[in-house]
């Protein structure tokens, strides 16, 4: 299926069809690319790009020095050789930039689509191309607000498309494969990188430039693709999509939260300048088990006072946050979170509650 000159031709011409390609629009008013040749006997998988690296061109051969977000999702999805033969592939283009300027308007509008979507009984499963940077957030948030048991897939590249061996093709390859399939039911958002399947709440980027990026750490992975056939071993037993409590419907914007990395010496003003600038949450990144100097204790003393909740987690990015009277006040543990992750919770969690204790569940729970 080749759809990126269709795609090329409807931004000129406002007809709403084509010989080959049907489009309509969604509620957020994106545009779903639809073949109207869709094989009957295939499951459907509708890919949503966002830009990255996987849609990043340069140098022709480098890895490095290219400009992410150069092509369109009829690109990447006809660069994923032998993909029509297991899935119709219907393309929308939520944005085309580098993971670093996602918003959270830009994650609102995924969430939304792919629960607008999810209600289609012809569509089964769901793929978000993205780029490597926030990829571990934007699942982590995805795994939180989509509301549906279909296969969501977040994926993306460490080459771009215009490097020897860009490993952006066979990675959107698998996570089509694994979106069409029924095993992929009802796990979570999922992230699928170099054949390894990670849960959106666990994983993390573990290297800033080899291709087998991703890790969920102390967990290990979900299972791995081999051919297109998902190998699944492992389970998250954290509440995610239809059991969580978290609406983003109506939103558009989330909360703002701050993260604040303590190291030695590092001055506590830090607390002081995100209590001025309106944040509703902070996250620290501690020490060790989330630990941090009485300098910075007693300026968090300080900040209970004003109800703002304190998210304890560890720079470290391994590990659980254990109970220590040491640290009072307005403070929650992040269980075993990395910092940008309880971050991403604890902004839902602000659109529900404030309350330390309710905080506290959440990071429990979820």
């Amino acid at each position: 299926m080749i759809f990126a000159q269709e795609q090329e031709e409807k931004s000129k011409n406002s007809s709403q069809t084509s010989d080959e390609y049907s489009f309509y629009e969604t509620k957020s008013g994106l545009s779903v690319t639809v073949s109207n040749n869709e094989k009957e006997d295939l499951p459907t998988v509708a890919v949503l790009a966002t830009g990255g690296t996987i849609a990043g061109s340069g140098t022709a051969g480098k890895a490095t020095n290219y400009t992410a977000g150069q092509l369109d999702v009829g690109t990447l999805v006809d660069s994923a050789a032998g993909v029509t033969d297991i899935a119709n592939v219907r393309g929308i283009q939520v944005c085309n930039v580098g993971s670093d300027d996602i918003t959270d308007e830009n994650w609102i509008t995924i969430a939304n689509t792919i629960n607008e979507l999810a209600q289609d009984e012809n569509i089964d499963g769901f793929v978000i191309t993205h780029g490597t940077d926030t990829l571990d957030e934007s699942s982590y948030f995805l795994n939180l607000t989509v509301k549906t048991d279909k296969p969501v897939v977040m994926t993306g590249a460490m080459r771009p498309s215009t490097a020897t061996s860009a490993d952006g093709p066979m990675n959107l390859y698998q996570s089509i494969a694994l979106a069409a399939n029924e095993q992929a039911k009802g796990k979570g958002v999922m992230v699928v990188f170099s054949d390894g399947i990670y849960g959106g709440r666990d994983v993390q980027k573990i290297s800033t430039c080899q291709t087998d990026a991703f890790d969920s750490k102390d967990f290990g992975g979900m299972g791995y693709m081999v051919d297109g056939v998902p190998y699944f071993y492992n389970d998250s037993v954290k509440c995610h999509t239809t059991e969580t409590e978290f609406d983003v419907s109506s939103l558009k914007e989330l909360p703002k939260v701050g993260v604040a990395y303590f190291t030695i010496d590092a001055d506590p003003e830090i607390l002081d300048y995100y209590k001025e600038s309106g944040v509703q949450g902070i996250v620290i990144a501690g020490a060790g088990s989330g630990c941090y100097s009485e300098q910075w204790n007693n300026k968090i003393d300080e900040l209970a006072e004003t109800g703002i909740p304190v998210v304890r987690c560890s720079r470290i990015g391994s590990g659980v946050i254990t109970q220590d009277d040491y640290f009072i006040g307005n403070i929650a543990r992040g269980n075993d979170l990395a910092p940008q992750k309880a971050a991403t919770l604890l902004r839902l969690i602000l659109t529900v509650t404030n309350d330390i204790e309710q905080v506290q569940n959440m990071f429990d729970k979820y």
